[in-house]
């Protein structure tokens, strides 16, 4: 009988993991499907594209897998038994109940609300497609001199702003942070940022605590009131609870607790990549949420299984980044140079030069998960005849972009 994986979720990091693993395992002896709710690839590092209208080109997952030997089945997952190893969907032909041996858990994220009221009646976000198509039917309802408000300062907050007012001039765009709008960044990159934001003609509410959305805008606690007719949130992100339901251990913000080969601590039979997980990367901090982290994690993970399964030596691997990507609109950009554990240095690379980076970056990524078989030599093994595995370690190193 072969061995069963299954791959949760078909992001960056579920999508990354799936293609690598069909890279290294023996289909003879190995069947990997992935469950998606979307039949195509997502880039979700683009939502903010879609949101203000841009078309995105279509990547069915049946095409980008097929001849891979990964089946691909579109699903909603509903539920995660993982001291029976199943995992219960909901597809167009109905509810079904599937079986593994390997659960590689790749389920990414969702808007967080943060407990602030009105967010789910009232606000709009960019986590996902659908959710990117309201906002770009509701910003193109928007007649001339209408106000768009992005509640969040970070990266996703400061690409929806820039974004969203290049692609509609006729729109009086803010961004309103807690703190500051990309307060971790350079001095240099933050002289830039804010050069654009004028240029644009954002308008920034720094130290702007929300404590309340509504249909008008939102509330704070200092600035008072700032009117808005659509709200962005875009101020974190949260996991699905379907982890937390089960037994698994996880953190208390319901992220899957790994090792250092992605691996849960308390299901070693469970893998959990990309924001699903909450691994230690360089300098010992949790990696981020973030495409960043989301596919050297899976590229650990698939190595790392298909390792213990075909008995061959475990990569032991430090995750690290080297520099953090933000898009300002289509021609700008700013490109942070960042030590292995994300903080800011000196060295920045801004403007056109900066756009033309990030669009290679998110091109590239997109590319490799569109040819889950061209990026490296397949050496497909088989699994181990006794059901041992190595416990050697090579070291290795991802670095992040």
């Amino acid at each position: 009988m072969k061995h069963r994986i299954v791959v949760l979720g078909a992001g960056y990091a579920g999508a990354n993991a799936a293609g690598r693993l069909a890279r290294r395992l023996h289909r003879d002896d190995f069947e990997i499907t992935l469950v998606n709710g979307d039949p195509e690839f997502v880039e979700r590092v683009r939502m903010h594209q879609l949101a203000s209208g841009q078309d995105l080109p279509h990547r069915p997952l049946r095409d980008v897998y097929a001849g891979t030997g990964v089946r691909v089945r579109p699903a909603r997952v509903t539920a995660v038994d993982v001291d029976r190893k199943t995992v219960d969907l909901t597809s167009a032909h109905g509810a079904e109940t599937l079986g593994y041996d390997t659960l590689v858990y790749a389920l990414g994220s969702t808007v967080a609300d943060q407990g602030v009221p009105g967010v789910a009646e009232y606000a709009y976000d960019v986590a996902g497609k659908q959710a990117a198509l309201r906002l770009r039917a509701r910003l193109s309802e928007l007649a001339p001199g209408g106000t768009v408000l992005v509640a969040g300062g970070g990266l996703t907050g400061i690409e929806a702003a820039t974004e969203i007012a290049e692609a509609h001039p006729d729109l009086e765009v803010s961004i309103a942070a807690r703190a500051g709008v990309g307060d971790w960044l350079s001095d240099k990159a933050r002289r830039h940022l804010r050069g654009v934001f004028d240029r644009l003609g954002i308008t920034v509410h720094e130290h702007a605590d929300i404590t309340r959305v509504e249909a008008n805008g939102v509330v704070t606690g200092a600035a008072g009131e700032i009117p808005a007719q659509v709200t962005v949130w875009t101020v974190g992100f949260t996991v699905h609870p379907i982890a937390a339901a089960t037994t698994l251990e996880v953190s208390d913000t319901g992220r899957i607790v790994v090792d250092g080969t992605m691996r849960s601590v308390s299901h070693p039979d469970v893998y959990a990549v990309g924001d699903a997980g909450i691994a230690e990367g360089a300098g010992g901090q949790p990696l981020r949420m973030s495409c960043a982290s989301g596919i050297p994690m899976a590229w650990l993970a698939a190595d790392s299984l298909a390792a213990r399964l075909t008995g061959r030596e475990v990569p032991e691997t430090t995750i690290g980044y080297s520099v953090q990507c933000i898009s300002l609109g289509r021609r700008d950009g700013i490109i942070q140079r960042v030590t292995p554990g994300d903080q800011a240095m000196s060295t920045v690379v801004k403007g056109r030069t900066a756009a033309r980076i990030k669009e290679l970056i998110c091109a590239g990524a997109a590319w490799s998960i569109s040819h889950p078989t061209a990026m490296l030599p397949s050496r497909r093994r088989h699994l181990v005849a006794t059901g041992e595995v190595a416990t050697g370690e090579v070291e290795t190193r991802f670095v992040a972009p």
